[in-house]
C-alpha cells in the first residue's frame, strides 16, 4: 500500500466473474460457470450457521427414514394375514399399533423440524439481504451504477430472488433424506427381488435425464418471468409515487393501461414458467404410477410361484410411493437450480465489482434474537480535516457533452465555499463526484494531502455529511428519519442549527410525528431542514449542502446560516461548509465562490471580486436580484 494514499474499506480486487450486464459477453461466466457459482453460494448459505443447519437436517432425517420401518412392519403384517407366517392376532394388533405409532412420531418430527428450520430459512434470507445492502451502502465505488432502473426491480430482487436462492439451499436437506431412504429401500428391495428393483430404477433415471435437458429452457423462462414481474412492481410504485402528477395531467386511464399491459406480459411469461415447472413436476410424479404398475406386472408371476409374498408386494408398493420422493426431490432441485442461477446473477449485479459470491453470503453479524443492538455511536476518526482538494475532476455523461471537465477546488478547514452556476452547469455533479457518489472519469481527490482511493467509502460521517438536492425521508417518525440508527446525543443541537426546533414545538407528537412517505406531512421547507438536521447530527468535519435553501424564505435561510456560522465559531458545529446555492444569503457569506458554466470553472473568488471580473457571476447575480424583487421566492 502506498503510504500517501488512503484506501478505505477492506479486501482487494478479487476478479469477480459475475453475470453483470455491464460486462462484455466474453467476460461473463458461461452456463457451467453460473451453475457452479450458484452451487457455491448455496453451500455457503448452508454453512453460515452450520450448527443450526445440521441440527435442522438431523431433525428431518427421522421423517425420511421412518417409512423404512413402516414398510417392514407392513410386510410382516400382511405375511401373517396372507398365511406366509404363523397367524397371531395379538402380534398383528401390536404390528398395527407399531405402524400407527411410527407414523405419529414421524408427523411430530415434521412439525418440530419445520419450526426449527424456519428460523434458519429466515436467517439465511436476512444474510443475503444484509450483504447486498452492505455492499450498496459501504462498498467501494458508486452504488448508482449497480442499482436497477427502478425501485420495483430492487424490491423484486430482495424478495423473490433471495427466496429462490434460499429455497434451493434448503432443498439439500430434502435431497439428503430422500437419498438416505432410497439407498436403504433399494437395498431391502434388492435382497427380495433384484430384477423388479432394477426395473423400478429405470423410470427414475429417465426423469433425471429429461430434467437435466430441460434445465436451460426453464432458466430462460424463469429469468424472463422475473424481469417482467419486476416491471409490474416498478409500475405500481411509480403510480403511487406520482399519483398527483397523474391526476393533474388527466393520465389515469393511460397509467392504468400501461399497468395492464405490464400485467398481461407478466402473466404470459409466468404461465410459461409455471407450465415448464409443472411439466417437470408431473413427469417426476408419473414415476409413482409407472412404478406401481411395474411392480404389479412383474410381481404376479413371482407370487404364483410363491417366490414373492403378499407382504413383499405390500413392502414394494409402500416403498415405491416413498421412493418417488427421490426423483421428485431431484426434479425439484433441478428446476430450482436454474432459478438459483438467475437469482445469484441478479443479486450479484447489486454487489460491487471487486466483490465475489463469497461476499454475498459472508457473516453479517445481523441481530437475530435477544435484546436489540444498541444505537450506533457517533462516528469518529483520527485525521480531522485540514484541507480537502479535487484536481482535474472530470465526469462525462454519455455523448451529450454534459458533466464536468477538469474542475479544481480546494476547501480548507473553517471555510465557507459556495458552488454556483446556471441550471445544468454541473454543480450537483461536482459535489457528488467529490463525495464519490458518481464515478470520476479522471481526476484525484486528497484529504489532508493524502490521495483518497475511494471517496465514496472515505468521505462519510463523521468526515463528511451530505444534505442532497432532493430530500429523502422515510415513512417513519421524524426521530427515526434524523437518526437512522445513530445515537441521539447531538439531536437537540442539530435541530436548533437546522432551525427546526420552532416547527417541532408545533407538532403534537414532536419527534415521534410520522412524516409519511417521502415526508408528505411536512412542508417543503421542513423537509429540507430535516435533511440538514440529519446531516448535522453526525457532527461532520465537512458539511456538504446541495441547494438546501431553495424552499426556505429569506428570513429562515439567513437564520440557518447564522446559527451554523455561530456553531462553527464556538466549535459546537461543522466548521467547514461546501454549499451549492444561488441565493444571496449564502453568496454574501462565502469565503470562496466557484462559478461553473457547462461543466467548467469560469470564476473563483469572493463575491465582490467575481461581480467585478466574472460576466457569468454578474448575470447570475442579476437574475437572483430580479427574482427577489419580484417576490418569487418560495416560503
Amino acid at each position: 500500500m502506498n503510504s500517501g494514499e488512503i484506501r478505505p474499506g477492506e479486501g482487494g480486487e478479487t476478479g469477480r466473474g459475475e453475470d453483470d450486464q455491464a460486462r462484455p459477453a466474453e467476460a461473463r461466466p458461461g452456463e457451467g460457470g453460473q451453475v457452479r457459482r450458484a452451487l457455491r453460494v448455496a453451500a455457503r448459505l448452508a454453512g453460515f450457521d452450520l450448527r443450526r443447519y445440521l441440527v435442522g437436517a438431523l431433525l428431518w432425517m427421522p421423517a425420511a427414514v421412518i417409512p423404512i420401518g413402516g414398510g417392514l412392519l407392513l410386510q410382516r403384517l400382511f405375511d401373517q394375514i396372507g398365511g406366509h407366517r404363523a397367524a397371531d392376532l395379538e402380534q398383528s394388533l401390536w404390528l398395527c399399533a407399531a405402524f400407527v405409532g411410527a407414523e405419529a412420531v414421524r408427523g411430530l418430527t415434521i412439525v418440530v423440524a419445520w419450526s426449527y428450520g424456519d428460523y434458519w430459512w429466515n436467517a439465511a434470507a436476512t444474510v443475503l439481504r444484509a450483504n447486498v445492502l452492505r455492499s450498496l451502502l459501504t462498498a467501494r465505488g458508486p452504488a448508482a451504477a449497480r442499482l436497477p432502473h427502478s425501485t420495483g426491480e430492487s424490491v423484486s430482487r430482495f424478495r423473490d430472488d433471495v427466496g429462490d436462492l434460499v429455497d434451493f439451499a434448503d432443498e439439500s436437506v430434502s435431497l439428503a433424506g430422500a437419498t438416505l431412504f432410497g439407498v436403504a429401500a433399494l437395498a431391502i428391495m434388492g435382497s427380495i427381488d433384484p430384477v423388479i428393483t432394477v426395473v423400478l430404477v429405470v423410470p427414475m433415471i429417465a426423469v433425471g435425464v429429461v430434467s437435466r435437458l430441460a434445465n436451460e429452457a426453464v432458466r430462460r423462462l424463469h429469468l424472463h418471468a422475473r424481469t417482467l414481474g419486476a416491471a409490474v412492481t416498478a409500475s405500481i410504485g411509480e403510480i403511487f409515487g406520482g399519483i398527483l402528477a397523474i391526476k393533474t395531467a388527466g393520465a389515469e386511464e393511460a397509467a392504468l393501461e400501461r399497468l395492464r399491459e405490464h400485467n398481461r406480459r407478466r402473466r404470459a411469461a409466468a404461465v410459461k414458467d409455471r407450465l415448464a415447472t409443472g411439466l417437470m413436476e408431473s413427469t417426476t410424479g408419473a414415476t409413482v404410477e409407472i412404478g406401481i404398475g411395474l411392480v404389479l406386472l412383474l410381481a404376479a408371476p413371482a407370487m404364483r410361484s410363491g417366490d414373492f409374498t403378499v407382504g413383499d408386494l405390500a413392502l414394494f408398493t409402500t416403498y415405491v410411493s416413498w421412493l418417488t420422493a427421490l426423483p421428485r426431490t431431484i426434479g425439484v432441485v433441478l428446476h430450482r437450480l436454474p432459478r438459483a442461477v438467475v437469482a445469484t446473477g441478479r443479486l450479484s449485479r447489486l454487489m460491487a465489482p471487486h466483490e465475489d459470491s463469497r461476499d454475498l453470503t459472508r457473516d453479517t453479524a445481523v441481530w437475530f434474537r435477544g435484546e436489540p443492538p444498541p444505537a450506533v455511536p457517533p462516528p469518529e476518526h483520527d485525521d480531522p480535516l485540514d484541507a480537502v482538494e479535487g484536481r482535474g475532476l472530470t465526469v462525462r455523461f454519455g455523448g451529450n457533452g454534459r458533466g464536468l471537465r477538469g474542475v479544481d477546488l480546494r476547501i480548507e478547514r473553517g471555510s465557507f465555499t459556495v458552488v454556483t452556476g446556471a441550471v445544468g452547469s454541473g454543480k450537483t455533479t461536482l459535489v457528488r463526484a467529490l463525495l464519490g457518489l458518481v464515478p470520476l472519469d479522471s481526476g484525484t481527490i486528497t484529504w489532508n494531502g493524502r490521495r483518497v482511493a475511494d471517496p465514496g467509502t472515505f468521505l462519510v460521517p463523521g468526515r463528511a455529511a451530505y444534505a442532497g438536492q432532493v430530500p429523502r425521508l422515510l415513512s417513519a417518525s421524524l426521530r427515526e428519519n434524523l437518526l437512522l440508527g445513530r445515537s441521539g446525543e447531538r439531536l437537540d443541537a442539530a435541530l436548533e442549527l437546522a432551525v427546526l426546533d420552532g416547527d417541532l414545538a408545533g407538532m403534537a407528537q414532536g419527534l415521534d410525528t410520522v412524516v409519511g412517505p417521502r415526508g408528505v406531512r411536512l412542508s417543503g421547507g421542513q423537509i429540507q431542514r430535516a435533511t440538514a438536521a440529519r446531516a448535522l447530527v453526525r457532527a461532520p468535519d465537512l458539511l456538504v449542502v446541495d441547494d438546501l435553501s431553495s424552499a426556505l424564505d429569506a428570513g429562515t435561510e439567513r437564520l440557518l446560516w447564522d446559527r451554523i456560522a455561530g456553531a462553527a465559531r464556538d466549535g459546537s458545529g461543522p466548521g467547514t461548509l461546501l454549499v451549492v446555492s444561488h441565493r444571496r444569503a449564502a453568496l454574501e457569506r462565502a469565503d470562496q465562490i466557484i462559478v461553473l458554466d457547462r461543466g467548467r470553472v469560469v470564476g473563483r473568488g469572493r463575491l465582490g471580486e467575481l461581480l467585478r471580473d466574472c460576466p457569468e457571476m454578474r448575470r447570475l447575480w442579476g437574475e437572483e436580484l430580479v427574482l427577489e424583487a419580484g417576490g418569487q421566492q418560495d416560503d
